[in-house]
């Protein structure tokens, strides 16, 4: 029986996922019984690996002074959203021709929503250089159809809030089932977010580590040693028995311990 622990290197946060047998993967223990899952529990697995994934995205990707937007329309306009796909398109052309011609590559993740009442909308989250000035007067210009709302990116959990949000089901307060009266390719855009091609992904910064019995009982009955200039987030430890796998799990986070002038000069983007 192999016992090992997965490790993703996101620069200011390292997660770890162990997966053993038993309370400490000692010899001879087996697995817990394994469960057939309900299609609602597969669902609501699947929904919480999109939202791992996006979050590590996140990670990999983006900073705290990065831009979150809203791209807006006039009140009343009514678009089909391969018609919205084509304006986001082309605002993304010509950002990335702006961030080109600054020696910058422009990543992106978005998600085009249709209110309660039709109003289209479209979810973006942008890196914002620091060797750009005004990136968020740059996005408006371009824009050019209504007003763009910026917010600040919460970094509480990872990113989990953000990427809970570009992976949840509905369109706004909507479930699927009230997007009923779209077509449905305009359905399918309104439940899925897209990415631009040259994000780093969580699996290209994945390493592996098979352990003995031994070694998976001692780091889980001592506890996880952070690593040189990182420290535990005790929030993020978690344990216990993937009623699926029968595999029992451990996972925790370290933070990297950021020094006086990171912290001071996080905000200064130009």
């Amino acid at each position: 029986m192999a016992y090992w622990k997965d490790t993703f290197d996101c620069g200011d946060a390292i997660e770890n996922e162990l997966k053993y047998v038993g309370n400490y993967g000692a010899k001879g223990e087996k697995r817990a019984p394994r469960k057939k899952a309900t299609p609602e529990q597969i669902e609501k697995q699947n929904l919480a690996n999109k939202v791992k994934r996006v979050r590590r995205e996140i990670m990999l990707n983006f900073h705290s002074w990065d831009l979150w937007m809203t791209l807006k329309y006039p009140r009343g306009t009514r678009k089909t959203t391969k018609e919205v796909l084509k304006d986001v398109q082309d605002w993304t052309t010509a950002l990335r021709n702006r961030y080109k011609k600054a020696g910058e590559q422009l990543k992106w993740i978005r998600r085009i929503e249709i209110g309660r009442y039709g109003g289209i909308h479209v979810h973006i989250l942008i890196n914002r250089p620091r060797t750009i000035k005004d990136v968020d007067l740059i996005c408006k210009e371009l824009w050019g159809k209504a007003g763009i709302n910026f917010q600040s990116l919460k970094e509480e959990g990872g990113y989990e809030q953000l990427a809970s949000y570009l992976c949840k089901k509905g369109s706004d307060t909507e479930t699927e089932g009230q997007l009923s009266f779209l077509p449905e390719e305009d359905r399918k855009r309104c439940l899925r977010y897209s990415t631009s091609k040259n994000l780093i992904r969580p699996e290209d910064v994945r390493t592996r580590k098979k352990y003995s019995h031994w070694t998976m009982r001692k780091i889980i009955k001592e506890g996880p040693k952070p690593r040189e200039g990182y420290y535990i987030d005790k929030n993020s430890i978690r344990t216990g028995v993937n009623p699926f796998t029968g595999m029992s799990y451990f996972y925790y986070t370290e933070i990297r311990i950021k020094n006086k002038w990171e912290t001071a000069s996080r905000d200064d983007c130009g």
